[in-house]
């Protein structure tokens, strides 16, 4: 199964010319400025439309009717679009879950501490094949240029390396921090297309996952 993987798009996301094919189309948070109404209807009619079998978001720290007016934003989300938030799917034999929540920025949506993370890594299950967070684990992709710091999860860190071991881990948030990662088995993608200064220059990330 091939990933074509984008994030923090902050309503650019028809600047992203020419995505390559692939089985599924994952976004992991961020496709808003500021998480009105509106901006949510125009992504979502934009990625309900894109040429993927599959098609999966999660919200991040932007996307604030998702945590605000739960509801109201999940009436947006048009059929052929799978939104996971705290849960997960399986496709064709993948186990995918996804999460939006990271530690505080800027009071920011889904902003929790530390302490108030763990049961959400916690509650990802074992044998997860795709993880897809909006923020970062520790120390993996997630430096800061502004801060001058690692700005990731440190239990996220814990969970993922040592419990999950996920075939893939795929996250944005940091925009300075695009790449990817190898660590053992697990290789972790930080896919935001959005550099610091919010101009779309990075391109979808691709990556194969076997059942």
């Amino acid at each position: 199964m091939k990933l074509c993987i984008i994030s923090d798009t902050h309503n650019k996301h028809k600047r992203l010319a020419n995505l390559p094919d692939a089985d599924v189309i994952i976004h992991a948070g961020d496709f808003t400025s500021v998480g009105r109404s509106h901006e949510i209807v125009n992504f979502m009619q934009w990625y309900s439309k894109l040429p993927y079998k599959y098609k999966i978001v999660i919200a991040g720290n932007h996307d604030w009717l998702f945590e605000t007016h739960r509801l109201l934003a999940l009436e947006k989300v048009p059929e052929g679009v799978i939104y996971l938030e705290d849960s997960g799917v399986e496709l064709d034999g993948v186990k995918f879950w996804g999460t939006p929540v990271q530690l505080p920025f800027m009071n920011w949506a889904f902003n929790k501490p530390e302490h108030k993370l763990v049961p959400h890594w916690q509650a990802i299950p074992d044998d997860t094949d795709v993880l897809i967070t909006h923020c970062p684990p520790y120390t993996i992709l997630d430096w800061s240029i502004y801060d001058l710091k690692h700005t990731g999860s440190p239990s996220l860190y814990f969970e993922v390396i040592q419990r999950i071991k996920p075939k893939v881990h795929i996250f944005g948030h940091i925009h300075g921090s695009y790449g990817k990662k190898i660590i053992e088995s697990t290789t972790f993608i930080n896919a935001s297309n959005l550099d610091e200064d919010y101009m779309c220059v990075n391109p979808p990330m691709i990556f194969e996952v076997n059942a």
